[in-house]
């Protein structure tokens, strides 16, 4: 059975708004937007019949038509509009990091609880073909128990990077840490589980902003299974690479297609005699569906009132190691008290 049909409200019409506006394909109907360049909301409105824009966000929260609200906005607005789809009990799909910090959230947190409404993070790279490929090795126990992480993010940002929305702090909340690195961390936390000890170093070595452009996570579960994580926006190529390395093989997922490269999960099985590993890789050429995916099992758990992966409480473990990495100096926080 196909995921149930929606009406959805994106709040949002931004490079990620419009990437979950591709998502809906032809299995759901969006039927309101808004963004603070009413323009932009017009242009993304007009690719769909009877489709209404705004400027305002409340008005697609408050819009009697929406199913599902999909909250794309700049990270000092995602928990308060989130809150309010949340308050008219509407399902919400939050884009990452869902907010500035973890505390900014707990409110979030409680009303959706008290509320019974179902909430998802933007989590989408669970979805790629070959994490999802991944995660069935994994749980086949074939690599055996988990020794440690290995995990590389990064891009080479553009012109005017450090002009736009995220570096400013008061704003985004933080730098690569919090873009790109809320990834590495959800993926290191659906693999190993909890971690217990956090330490690491955010640095700003090339742009002329107050955030990091580069960000080094050593973070340790209570049985010293360790991620070791390094997130940056001085790639200059965009780079991904994430290998999960137990006491029988390693998994190893490249790229994640378009710039980052043809997406490729790489099982490496050692041998009974050790030795050169027994070698099978997959290819995932194409575009990238991670998005559609993520959304059609979002509508899943609606219809069927099951909590989804990659929910609100995912997202507050890893703004919570976020946090604890920025105490230690050097931090966006520090930079906004000043």
């Amino acid at each position: 059975m196909g995921a149930i049909p929606l009406k959805v409200g994106i709040v949002g019409c931004g490079l990620v708004g419009s990437k979950r506006m591709q998502a809906l394909g032809a299995n759901h109907q969006l039927v309101a937007v808004a963004d603070i360049d009413l323009g932009r909301a017009e242009q993304m409105a007009s690719k769909h019949s009877g489709c209404a824009s705004f400027k305002d966000w409340r008005a697609v929260v408050d819009h009697a038509a929406c199913d599902l609200i999909i909250v794309a906005t700049t990270n000092d607005l995602l928990a308060e509009v989130a809150t309010a789809a949340v308050e008219r009990r509407k399902p919400v799909l939050i884009e990452k990091p869902a907010a500035r910090s973890a505390k900014e959230l707990e409110p979030l947190i409680q009303i959706a609880s008290s509320c019974g409404v179902p909430v998802k993070v933007g989590f989408n790279h669970r979805f790629h073909p070959a994490f999802i490929k991944a995660r069935q090795i994994w749980d086949s126990g074939e690599i055996g128990d988990l020794m440690y992480i290995r995990g590389r993010y990064g891009h080479g940002g553009r012109i005017g990077y450090d002009k736009e929305w995220r570096a400013d702090p008061r704003i985004a909340g933080g730098g690569e840490v919090l873009d790109q690195g809320v990834h590495l961390i959800d993926l290191s936390r659906w693999f190993a589980g909890e971690f217990s000890e956090i330490a690491g170093h955010v640095g700003t070595y090339f742009w002329d902003m107050t955030v990091e452009d580069n960000g080094f996570l050593m973070l340790k579960t209570a049985r010293q299974q360790v991620a070791w994580l390094h997130v940056s926006c001085t790639e200059w190529k965009n780079l991904f690479s994430f290998e999960i390395f137990g006491r029988n093989g390693k998994l190893q997922i490249d790229g994640l297609g378009g710039s980052y490269g043809t997406e490729r999960l790489t099982h490496y099985k050692m041998l009974p005699q050790m030795g050169p590993p027994e070698t099978t890789a997959w290819d995932f050429p194409g575009t990238d569906n991670s998005w559609q995916l993520e959304l059609n099992y979002f509508a899943e758990c609606t219809r069927n009132g099951r909590e989804p992966q990659g929910n609100l409480r995912d997202a507050h473990a890893v703004l919570k190691i976020i946090d604890a990495l920025y105490k230690r100096g050097n931090s966006p926080e520090q930079a906004l008290e000043a």
